[in-house]
């Protein structure tokens, strides 16, 4: 199978690859040669090991199925180690379940295209959800273990990768059901953390319904909330920090199908103080009919500006479904820009693309992926916008 582009601006499509069948793409990350890609679950398979020495010829070498009842559908790759996620699947069963894996596989990459499993890490309840990990003491994650509603926030301390511990969490009061502790928020809203990026030693977590919550991680062991920002949207996902310029840009994620989907955007919220973050603005929504569209529009991922990729303060590279990858320019935060775009055909099977997560490498090469059938895609900037990134680099 091959998908093509049906619309771009500024962004070129070099390769696809089909995942030899198993297209649902869910997270992907590059480390030097190898490409690490999360599944869905919905094609059974687990994770995928591809050889991208050649971009234009991306090589499947490996792929692992998922266990019984469960997705790995996130990687992250830092200081030699591969984190997969374990969490059960489907999040909501039409019958009953047998059991599922839940928490978080750690292997070695002596042999990038062979890891080597070294460590498991059990959360109990429902499993992990999404994982931060760039190296160094602590993996931040999102988790719903034993007696949890939804998920919390939890780091892992991988000082001993073979061992790992559990070294914190934080919830927000209301979900520890188990303890007694009642829901405060208000009936049909969603509290549940998604993951923390950090920027020293602040964590800002998308906590779905509640929008953004800032905690001091300075005591890894006892997190304090310190901060919070409302705007009215849902489902948030993402809370990039731009340290240099004071600026979190935050995702709030399209988890509804077709034009009645409530509207999500991209927003910019200042920070120069963390304990008092303030509402700034939203990015553009897409021109164009993709609200008018099946399946999902709006927000998801962003690139998240990780040691060894391409990093840069001012652009912004976000997956939006099926208006697929779009590039903001922040040079001026009070009126960002759209400056480049690129859209697969829909991909065999389904009614619309839904570009999934993306991740940009060091020499400027954007891994996209679709979560339903779609698979791989590798794109390249034009070379105005190749320009633009190297004197964006941060």
């Amino acid at each position: 199978m091959s998908v093509g582009t049906a619309a771009a601006k500024g962004l070129r499509l070099l390769a696809h690859h089909d995942l030899a069948g198993s297209g649902d793409g869910m997270q992907v990350m590059r480390e030097g040669d190898a490409l690490y890609v999360g599944h869905s679950g919905t094609s059974r398979m687990g994770t995928s090991i591809l050889d991208v020495a050649d971009p234009l010829r991306p090589r499947l070498v490996d792929q692992w199925p998922a266990p019984d009842n469960t997705h790995t559908h996130k990687v992250q790759v830092a200081g030699g180690l591969l984190l997969v996620n374990h969490e059960r699947f489907p999040y909501r069963p039409t019958g009953p379940l047998g059991p599922h894996s839940a928490g978080l596989a750690v292997y070695d990459l002596k042999d990038p295209f062979a890891p080597e499993q070294i460590a498991f890490w059990e959360s109990g309840g429902k499993g992990v959800h999404r994982i931060v990990w760039e190296g160094g003491r602590y993996a931040h994650m999102s988790a719903v273990p034993d007696g949890f509603r939804d998920r919390i926030w939890v780091a892992v301390d991988l000082s001993d990768p073979a061992r790992p511990v559990e070294a914190g969490r934080w919830w927000w009061p209301g979900q520890w059901e188990a303890g007694g502790e009642r829901p405060d928020w208000p009936a049909g809203r969603r509290y549940a953390a998604h993951h923390a990026l950090t920027s020293g030693d602040v964590a800002y977590l998308g906590f779905d319904d509640a929008n953004l919550v800032v905690l001091d991680v300075s005591d890894m062991a006892s997190p304090k909330m310190i901060g919070r920002c409302q705007w009215g949207g849902g489902a948030t996902h993402t809370c990039l920090p731009l340290p240099g310029r004071d600026l979190l840009v935050v995702t709030d994620e399209q988890q509804h199908d077709g034009p009645s989907a409530p509207e999500r955007r991209i927003h910019l919220v200042d920070v120069a103080d963390p304990a008092e973050p303030s509402y700034r603005g939203a990015v553009p929504h897409p021109e164009g009919p993709y609200d008018d569209l099946p399946m999902r529009f709006g927000p998801h991922n962003l690139h998240e500006n990780r040691q060894g990729s391409y990093r840069s303060e001012r652009l912004i590279f976000a997956t939006y479904f099926n208006a697929g990858v779009r590039v903001y320019d922040l040079e001026d935060p009070d009126e960002p820009r759209e400056i480049a775009h690129w859209v697969s055909e829909t991909p065999p099977g389904q009614q619309a693309p839904q570009a999934n997560d993306l991740f940009v490498d060091e020499g400027g090469l954007i891994w996209v992926t679709d979560r339903t059938h779609g698979g791989l895609f590798v794109l390249e900037p034009e070379p105005a916008l190749a320009a633009l990134m190297e004197e964006a680099r941060a």
